[in-house]
């Protein structure tokens, strides 16, 4: 599949409607999101309906996001450019894609196999290089590079994983959807100093459950 200027024609469309009618008013993560091609991350039988405001299943049945959704918590994370971002659930790497648009240095990990790769070559194939791209246990981050300047979740954990909290400088943000598997509520936590959070909810939404470990 190529980007086509049918492509950059619905993105715009997509876009105008994420200002006029979601309220997304950040005009960098607007700007990302015009400039991404989401139709290169989903399944060719989709691609008519890339620029539409619906979820798709991509591998390991798991879903690409709303691209509402995508700009939203890409809108709380209020990330500069430079700032360093732990993506928790790399997917098909249209997140992952959005923040590198964005101008993050993006250090991102999925647990699923199958998507690890996928993302992997993808990214690489628009020759966008996250600074560090992980197979492993979402829950446990990546300490080594630590601390983040945010941290964005695009999975619904059950528990908050305070292992992730730690990870986050003080002044930091993360994002993170909370709640059961059916429906979760979407919150922002700002780590005030190293022991305290102030905690923003934001409505509810319905995202893939976080799980632990691997899966091969």
């Amino acid at each position: 599949m190529q980007d086509s200027f049918v492509h950059k024609g619905k993105r715009k469309i997509l876009v105008d409607y994420l200002r006029n009618r979601i309220g997304i008013s950040d005009e960098q993560v607007l700007a990302a999101m015009n400039e991404v091609p989401r139709h290169l991350f989903i399944e060719s039988i989709f691609e008519d309906f890339a620029y539409e405001d619906r979820a798709f299943p991509i591998l390991a049945h798991q879903t690409i996001s709303h691209p509402s959704t995508v700009a939203e918590q890409s809108e709380l994370l209020q990330v500069k450019p430079g700032e360093k971002v732990l993506e928790i659930g790399t997917g098909c790497g249209y997140q992952t894609a959005v923040l590198l648009a964005m101008k993050a240095h993006v250090y991102t990990v999925e647990r699923q196999k199958d998507l690890f790769d996928f993302s992997k070559k993808k990214l690489r194939e628009m020759n966008l290089y996250p600074k560090f791209q992980s197979f492993g246990d979402g829950f446990a981050g990546l300490p080594t590079f630590a601390p983040f300047d945010r941290i964005i979740v695009t999975c619904g954990a059950s528990v908050l994983p305070t292992e992730l909290l730690k990870q986050l400088k003080v002044g930091g943000k993360m994002v993170i959807p909370l709640g059961p598997t059916d429906e979760q509520v979407l919150y922002r936590f700002t780590k005030a100093s190293p022991t305290e959070f102030e905690k923003e909810e934001f409505g509810a939404y319905k995202f893939v459950p976080m799980l632990g470990n691997t899966n091969q």
